[in-house]
């Protein structure tokens, strides 16, 4: 078994579309900063946009730097408005006075359960955030569907080696340290639905356990969506990656620490990059003189 201390959560990966809206949403709301955006002239090979081939861009949003902070990733496939969701993801928590004053003063569309707001992002994907400040990192939690908790938490603690920090009778909390966003993992005693939302968890590892990762994942017949591989960023670091999928089908990224250091510099012109490119973008003006929509995955 791979040393586990060195693992670190890092992102959870939206499909967007519309940009616009999600920077708003992201900015103003939750009070975040873009980090780094990147634009892909084709689809990526280990599926990062999902099973499309074309143009792309990916966009990096978070609290502080991502050597320290757990942030989102947005993908924005071009030409793609909607992606239906399923019953797979069930929100990101964190903690954030700011936030939940953002949500009130804008009059944002929430609900309320005791100082918990939770708030959609344009598109579907929830939030829930505790009027409350915290040192460190403001995002606590990420919660995922599961129709089999107890093989859930064998996959996850025992083939991945994650520390259980709760667990009651339909929940349980995992991470890799307590300093980090931790994974919950929630029984809805159903199967778990995917659909064309489908996002991705993150995790950096040492780039020495990424083949024995992989070779683990074969032993005990787990799905592997796309063994090691390297994948390349115009102008910055490669990166080499596993993905796996849990028995629910939950996509798993683990990536080479060192690279991925290198590849997620902040980059101080990623607001200007996002906004050039969504200036630059004239899809949605196209659809709306054809009196279309755009595509709906």
């Amino acid at each position: 078994m791979c040393t586990m201390s060195h693992r670190r959560a890092l992102h959870f990966v939206f499909k967007i579309g519309d940009r616009t809206k999600a920077a708003s949403f992201f900015r103003d709301v939750l009070g975040m900063k873009f980090l780094r955006h990147e634009e892909f002239e084709k689809g990526c090979d280990a599926a990062c946009n999902g099973p499309y081939d074309g143009k792309w861009s990916k966009s990096m949003v978070g609290y502080g730097s991502e050597d320290s902070h757990f942030v989102i990733e947005l993908t924005y496939n071009y030409g793609i408005g909607q992606y239906p969701l399923g019953n797979d993801f069930k929100g990101i928590t964190l903690s954030s006075k700011q936030a939940v004053a953002n949500v009130k003063s804008q009059g944002y569309p929430s609900s309320q359960n005791g100082d918990c707001l939770t708030v959609e992002v344009p598109g579907g994907y929830q939030f829930h955030i505790n009027d409350d400040d915290k040192l460190g990192d403001p995002v606590d939690m990420v919660t995922l569907a599961s129709s089999d908790l107890k093989r859930s938490v064998d996959y996850w603690h025992r083939l991945l080696g994650m520390e259980i920090y709760k667990q009651s009778g339909n929940s349980v909390i995992l991470g890799y340290s307590s300093q980090q966003c931790k994974l919950e993992l929630y029984d809805i005693g159903k199967p778990v639905e995917h659909a064309k939302a489908y996002g991705r968890i993150a995790f950096s590892c040492p780039r020495e356990q990424l083949p024995e990762i992989e070779s683990q994942m074969k032993r005990e017949n787990q799905t592997i969506l796309t063994p090691l591989i390297s994948l390349d960023t115009p102008g910055k670091a490669s990166v080499e990656v596993v993905i796996l999928a849990d028995p629910d089908g939950h996509e798993i990224c683990f990536v080479g620490d060192d690279a991925f250091q290198e590849l997620s510099k902040t980059d101080t012109k990623a607001d200007q990059l996002l906004n050039e490119a969504i200036s630059t973008d004239k899809s949605d003006e196209w659809f709306a003189k054809k009196g279309k929509e755009k595509a709906t995955a």
